[in-house]
């Protein structure tokens, strides 16, 4: 038997929700003038607000102006997208619903209903529970921490595999990080057909860079401990002879 880990939560739909919003560099907007994208023009407000910094010019500053104040007049949908090149590199998708006001240079997405997509399926977020919420601690940092334990550490990716259930590696072609937050690390694991997701839950949570960086030891050396061959090793010696 396998190392067992103590800590299973994991981040709730609210969080997971206002850390998509974190994360974000682009938006799609759709309102009554049609659907537009941007890059890099919005920012969160500690109530989870949405504000966007767009150019006087904008269509959508205008349609704002004149929409009817309080009704769902736009919808707003973030990507999640994995930072390490995977399949299906979407992982998750946030919509929301609501109506905009022009407040000084900005204008301000009010909430009226926000939907969270994930592999599992659609899950309405409670506004409440939004708004109260905070970003997962590692959000912002997450794109640099996988790429780097990808880029850097394969070796190390390969490791942790020793501590996935054999049956969940049957057939892998490559094991790769997919998502990391502050309860645990999941690995997208790729077949030659299809893929899977596995979850390595922290023996406790990580609410900073340096405590992940504990945590991630902790799982290695459970990983090395263990009596599980590699993954992508086992298959090299299936395939010799």
């Amino acid at each position: 038997m396998g190392d067992r880990h103590s800590w299973t939560a994991a981040p709730a739909t609210a969080q997971r929700a206002r850390s998509v919003l974190a994360a974000a560099w682009s938006c799609a907007v759709t309102a009554e003038g049609g659907r537009e994208e941007f890059i890099g023009v919005h920012t969160v407000a500690e109530d989870g607000r949405v504000l966007l910094h767009l150019p006087d010019d904008s269509v959508l500053t205008t349609a704002a102006i004149c929409a009817p104040r309080g009704e769902p007049s736009a919808v707003l949908e973030f990507a999640d997208v994995a930072p390490v090149p995977v399949r299906d590199r979407i992982r998750s998708r946030l919509w929301m619903a609501g109506w905009f006001a022009p407040e000084d240079e900005h204008l301000t997405f009010h909430p009226t209903r926000a939907v969270l997509r994930e592999p599992g399926g659609a899950i309405v977020v409670d506004l409440d529970e939004y708004a109260a919420a905070e970003p997962d601690p590692l959000a912002v940092a997450e794109a640099q921490l996988l790429t780097h334990l990808a880029d850097a550490h394969p070796d190390a990716v390969e490791r942790l595999t020793r501590l996935v259930e054999p049956d969940c590696l049957l057939g892998a072609v490559r094991v790769q990080p997919l998502a990391v937050d502050r309860h645990g690390l999941t690995l997208r694991i790729e077949r030659a057909r299809g893929h899977g997701d596995v979850r390595l839950p922290f023996h406790r949570p990580a609410d900073d860079v340096g405590q992940l960086t504990e945590r991630m030891h902790v799982l290695l050396t459970q990983a090395s401990s263990a009596r599980r061959p590699r993954a992508l090793q086992r298959q090299r010696t299936e395939g010799d002879g």
